[in-house]
């Protein structure tokens, strides 16, 4: 697989799906997608994100070209993030999931931090 053209269309979908996949990057983008924000805004603005997994989906989302990092000069300094052109082309597919939330969100089970790992209880908890 020296040049694009050796990639399969499920090899092209798994690129693209890596760069959108992680816990946070899509919910970060929607956000992005509406104007642009500060660091701090976004982290007001995602309840449960830590500042170091904002910080990760960030750098991320900004190596793959998705997002941009503007620093200002300024004491204290100011850091704004926007969504590049190449982002905005997903526009259509996240219009494309909003609606089809729209019509399918209530079918879905409303707990969706019970899937996935179970939490970790401490060995006094299981004691009880």
């Amino acid at each position: 697989m020296e040049n694009g053209d050796d990639f399969t269309m499920q090899d092209q979908m798994r690129r693209a799906f890596s760069m959108l996949s992680g816990k946070w990057k899509l919910e970060i983008m929607w956000l992005l997608n509406d104007r642009v924000y500060r660091f701090g805004e976004l982290r007001k603005a995602i309840p449960g994100i830590t500042q170091h997994m904002l910080t990760s989906s960030l750098r991320e989302l900004e190596a793959d070209g998705l997002v941009s990092r503007t620093v200002y000069a300024e004491v204290p300094p100011r850091v704004e993030y926007e969504m590049t052109a190449k982002a905005r082309g997903l526009g259509p597919t996240m219009e494309a999931l909003a609606a089809w939330w729209n019509e399918y969100g209530q079918s879905v089970p409303g707990n969706p931090a019970a899937r996935g790992r179970k939490p970790k209880t401490s060995r006094a908890a299981e004691r009880l």
